[in-house]
Formats: C-alpha cells, sequence, structure tokens
C-alpha cells in the first residue's frame, strides 16, 4: 500500500515543524510540496535541504507545480483570514485539507475526541493549541458527570506567539469557546489565552476548570487519567502537571459562576496541565505549536490510512 502525498501552506514555525514531523515520522503520508509566500523563510530553505518541491509563491504556486495533481491533502498553515480563500480553492480542486487556523469552515476535530465523526469531511478544522490541549479535558468530564459550565486558560511563552498567532487572539478565543461546548460537551465554555513573556521561556500551561452536576470524584478522575494517556499517545509531551482538584460548591457560589439565580449546587473540577514540545523544529516549551502539528498529524494519518484502504479495497 503506497502513501498519501501532501503539502502545507505556510512555511512559518507551524508548517516547517509539521514538515519535519512528516519527514521524520509519516506512516501513511509522503511530503510533496511546501508553500510560502516569503522567498527567505527559513521553512523554504529547509524544505528544499530536504528534497521537499518549494514555492514561495503561495496557494497559486502550489496549483503550477506538477506535483499538485497527485496531492490528495493539504495542511494549511497560514492565518485564519487566507484560509477562507484557500479553503474555496481547495474545494473546488477537489483536495482535501486539514484546517491549523482558527478559522473554523470544517468541523472541529479533536484526535482522541471526535475525529472518527468527521473522518471523511473536505475540511478539517484543528480548533486551536488551547482547544487540542484542553477540550479533551472537557470531554473526559463530560463523560463521567453533566458539565454546566467549562473554562480553559492556556498559558503561553510570548516567544513562542509569531505573527499568525497573533493575529488570530480574537478567532481563539472564539473557536475555542465553541469547540468546548460543540466536542467537550459542556452546556457552555470560555476561552482565555495568556502570551507570557517571562525569560527563561516557560512551557505551556493549561488550566481547566469545569462545574459539574454532582458526579463521582473517582469516576472523573479515572476518565481525565485515562484521556490524558491517549492525547499523550500522539503528543508525548501532554501530562497532568499536578492532581486533579475537586472543591463542591453551594448552590449560592454556582449561581454566581453561572449566572443563574436558581442554579443547584454543584462539583467545581480544576486540571492543570502542561505540554512540552518535541524539540523536532520549536524549542521544547512552544508545546502550543507541537500539540497543533501533532495533532493534525495524528488526524492526517488516520484520514490516509482510511483513504488507502479504500483504494485496496
Amino acid at each position: 500500500m503506497g502513501k498519501m502525498k501532501v503539502a502545507i501552506i505556510g512555511s512559518g514555525n507551524i508548517g516547517t515543524d509539521l514538515m519535519i514531523k512528516l519527514l521524520r515520522h509519516g506512516r501513511n503520508l509522503q511530503m510533496a510540496a511546501m508553500v510560502g509566500v516569503d522567498p527567505d523563510s527559513d521553512g523554504l530553505a529547509r524544505a528544499r535541504r530536504l528534497g521537499v518541491a518549494a514555492t514561495h509563491e503561495g496557494l497559486d504556486g502550489l496549483r503550477a507545480m506538477p506535483e499538485y495533481h497527485d496531492i490528495g491533502l493539504v495542511f494549511d498553515a497560514t492565518s485564519a483570514g487566507a484560509h477562507l480563500h484557500h479553503a474555496e480553492v481547495l474545494k473546488a480542486d477537489g483536495k482535501r485539507a486539514i484546517d491549523l487556523t482558527p478559522a473554523a469552515i470544517g468541523p472541529y476535530a479533536v484526535p482522541a475526541v471526535n475525529l472518527d465523526q468527521h473522518i471523511d469531511a473536505d475540511n478539517l478544522n484543528m480548533v486551536t493549541c488551547g482547544g487540542q490541549a484542553t477540550i479533551p479535558i472537557v470531554a473526559a468530564v463530560s463523560r463521567a458527570a453533566p458539565v454546566r459550565y467549562a473554562e480553559i486558560v492556556a498559558s503561553i511563552a510570548s516567544k513562542s506567539a509569531g505573527p499568525g498567532t497573533r493575529a488570530n487572539i480574537d478567532e481563539f478565543t472564539e473557536t475555542t469557546s465553541r469547540a468546548i461546548e460543540s466536542v467537550g460537551g459542556a452546556t457552555k465554555g470560555k476561552a482565555i489565552i495568556v502570551l507570557n513573556p517571562a525569560e527563561p521561556p516557560l512551557m505551556m500551561r493549561d488550566t481547566v476548570y469545569c462545574l459539574t452536576e454532582g458526579g463521582d470524584e473517582a469516576a472523573i478522575r479515572a476518565s481525565i487519567q485515562q484521556m490524558v494517556a491517549r492525547v499523550a499517545g500522539y503528543v508525548p509531551g501532554y501530562r497532568l502537571k499536578q492532581d486533579v482538584q475537586f472543591e463542591k460548591l453551594d448552590a449560592a457560589a454556582c449561581a454566581a459562576i453561572l449566572r443563574e439565580p436558581s442554579a443547584a449546587a454543584g462539583l467545581k473540577v480544576s486540571v492543570f496541565l502542561e505540554v512540552e514540545g518535541a524539540g523536532h523544529y520549536l524549542p521544547a516549551y512552544a508545546g502550543n505549536l507541537d500539540i497543533m502539528t501533532s495533532a493534525a498529524l495524528a488526524a492526517a494519518e488516520r484520514m490516509a490510512d482510511l483513504s488507502l484502504r479504500k483504494e485496496v479495497a
């Protein structure tokens, strides 16, 4: 069985890290083309040194390349605004896309939670770095008890936030909040991102707060631990920073959080995570970027495996 040929649009930090992951660890995927808009970008230079076809003329340049005909999947690691155009063109050309921007044109996909539901989608959205890190936890809690409210705080090193990340801050909070609800299962979700300027740079830290309608603490803890192990299967640097914390809240405290005067008592679940990058191209503290490329690679491998099996059958 052969491999599915893929291209990456976006030769910045995320796109370059994803390229290296594909070249080193791609099982069902073959890196065919790297696309950028800056002829002097390190990502394009590395691609050429590694024998990967490259163009600095954006999507138009990719479409003019002979390799484009055989490409079955395109990763977009540019920006939410750019992906709106890219998605339209790729769909017209019959190319499937994995979107690493917060554009959210296609369904949200978190490999550990809901990928199988959208495995045949033409355009798959990888939510955000904060979403990939925290939504599995919200989903894990939701499996054990109804989640009335979930709030996540993603803290990343300022040095790991490039122009694309900074341009997408508003989309980050909106997309992540929606996905906490639609994928994580919370009735209401909220997302906050913090760019930490500390030196030396700190690793990505994520805090997840869930307010549940009761639930068994042991069952919730076990569900969270199982989910952490599942995510760590494709993001090795993903781990709990400390034990899961529980706090029983009375009706008044829950009413203040939910802004609902008639709210019932509940259980507050606090989960503290750390994400260490694999160091393929980015420094170890850039776990926020590494979790995006790792999740995209995991999703693409599953998509390619299914597609290739269908071809053989």
